[in-house]
């Protein structure tokens, strides 16, 4: 029994050593090879450098944040009440990012994971910045996310394209065919390729890993989403090249494809969710709350107030306002303003969440979106995260 282990095992490294040397005349396979390997690794160190740089920013705020606070209340040491403090003093908020988050950017580079908020209207300090949804968006930022999704299919189809016809032109072909094993010829060699493919992706992502701490839970399953996504692309490869054409027309129905399942079709979709699912911006939601702050100043104080109170009753017992400016009156009419907005807040939020719910669904189609999707949800970095941080600054200043 032993003796046929062995033999097993001497057979399987004989035709992986025999398919190497053979890969290694193919200097073109090599050097797509290396290629994305540093792509790769440029990627995981690209990533690592960006989130390092926010984690240093995010350690920067507590400092600054008790010197805004010494000097704030050094300066108003004698004012005559609270509301010149309350107005002046400026409250760090932050996100700080996953261990995964050097693989898939997301939103962390395009809305703020850094917002300062003071005691006024929330909504319009919320929005100062713009929340995208990245899921179904073109090409955008160089991380890990964008080398696999969108690069990585284009050395799958260098590797695979002549992997047949190069063959029948060269006429070995039939002799292949004709060998008792000619079959697992072209699965050795297809997965030789394979675990090539996958080393140059994977060992980038574990040495970031490694580095960035990362769980082994969320590093599983990134392992599993790169394995399925170079699969179905090799998959899909066999699909094509087993049919006896050119090289030529291989390459070019396989960048077809890839032209059409990466750019074409979610571009495409991603028209269609906007248009069936519209949004207003947020910067408009920002604006439709300064707007009803600024209004406030020509509305009797009065009314303000009894508006404030039918909200807040515990507060309907507190002295009148003075003849003069007062605070109270000035944070009560910045509440007013972002309650006045709150239904379109919500249904905001609730168009935001609805595209997102049809981006997943898209992912059941286009194994690009899935595979993006899934990244940057185990990264954190997707729409539902900053909605996240939303809510904590939210429940943070209600407190």
């Amino acid at each position: 029994m032993s003796t046929g282990n062995q033999m097993s095992k001497s057979h399987h490294m004989s035709w992986i050593t025999h398919e190497l040397k053979l890969l290694q005349r193919a200097y073109l396979s090599i050097l797509a090879l290396l290629l994305l390997l540093a792509l790769s690794g440029l990627a995981v160190w690209s990533g690592l450098q960006e989130i390092r740089h926010q984690q240093t920013t995010i350690a920067r705020l507590a400092p600054l944040q008790a010197e805004d606070l010494a000097a704030v209340a050094h300066t108003y040491a004698d004012a005559p009440d609270a509301g010149y403090p309350a107005y002046y003093t400026f409250y760090s908020t932050w996100d700080a990012p996953s261990d995964a988050a050097f693989l898939a950017i997301g939103t962390r580079d395009s809305a703020p994971y850094v917002l300062r908020v003071r005691a006024l209207g929330l909504q319009a300090q919320l929005y100062e910045g713009e929340i995208f949804n990245p899921e179904l968006a073109l090409p955008g930022r160089f991380d890990f996310a964008f080398v696999l999704i969108y690069l990585t299919p284009l050395f799958i189809i260098a590797l695979m394209h002549d992997l047949i016809s190069g063959e029948q032109q060269t006429g070995r072909l039939r002799l292949l065919a004709s060998l008792p094993q000619g079959r697992q010829v072209w699965f050795r060699r297809t997965s030789l390729r394979f675990m090539l493919v996958l080393l140059s992706l994977i060992i980038p992502v574990l040495l970031g890993a490694v580095y960035a701490d990362t769980s082994p839970g969320a590093l599983a399953v990134i392992l599993a989403v790169i394995a399925s996504y170079v699969a179905f692309w090799f998959g899909l490869s066999l699909l094509l090249i087993v049919r006896g054409w050119r090289s030529v027309t291989n390459a070019t129905a396989l960048m077809s494809v890839w032209v059409l399942l990466t750019l074409v079709l979610p571009t495409l979709a991603n028209v269609a969710i906007l248009r069936a699912v519209p949004v207003h911006q947020g910067v408009d939601l920002m604006l439709a709350q300064r707007q009803a702050v600024h209004g406030a100043w020509e509305v009797p104080r009065e009314d303000t107030m009894q508006r404030f109170y039918a909200h807040y009753p515990e507060w309907s017992n507190s002295a009148p306002l003075p003849q003069v400016f007062h605070w109270k009156w000035y944070f009560a009419f910045h509440q007013l303003g972002d309650e006045s907005v709150a239904p379109q807040a919500q249904a905001y939020r609730a168009g935001l969440l609805q595209r997102q719910e049809w981006s997943n669904r898209l992912g059941w189609l286009l194994p690009g979106v899935a595979a993006q999707a899934i990244l940057h949800r185990i990264a954190d970095t997707d729409l539902l995260a900053q909605l996240a941080y939303q809510d904590q600054i939210a429940t943070s200043t209600a407190r």
